[in-house]
């Protein structure tokens, strides 16, 4: 079935509409859309990965074909999915405290040191 699918061709399609803007610089925008590209490529890996460690563990040896075949049972989907989390916790550290800041309505820390000098 899928070797039907032309997935160069795939990767280089374009979405429908405008992209999205998150932030005021569209240089920014560029550098998270990539950053988020790649983030999803590394967590990719990291389940295949898992993927070949199970299988050497459970078998000592593998073929491609038990690597594309295999499919995690409950227990193992449920760890994937803890581990990919917190992958993803770590990357968007950064902006998620952003995020926090601003919904805490807290003042700047800028503000708060420019007031502390002027006192």
């Amino acid at each position: 079935m899928t070797e039907d699918i032309d997935w160069i061709a795939r990767a280089a399609k374009r979405a429908k509409g405008k992209r999205p803007d998150y932030f005021d610089d569209f240089a920014t925008d560029r550098l998270m859309s990539i950053t988020m590209a790649l983030v999803a490529e590394l967590s990719a890996v990291r389940q295949r990965l898992d993927t070949v460690e199970r299988l050497l563990e459970s078998g000592g040896t593998l073929q491609r074909e038990a690597i594309e075949g295999f499919t995690p049972d409950a227990a193992q989907a449920y760890e994937r999915g803890v581990e990919t989390k917190a992958y993803i916790a770590r990357i968007m550290r950064g902006v998620t405290q952003a995020m926090e800041a601003m919904e805490a309505d807290e003042r700047p820390m800028e503000d708060i040191s420019k007031e502390l000098r002027e006192a």
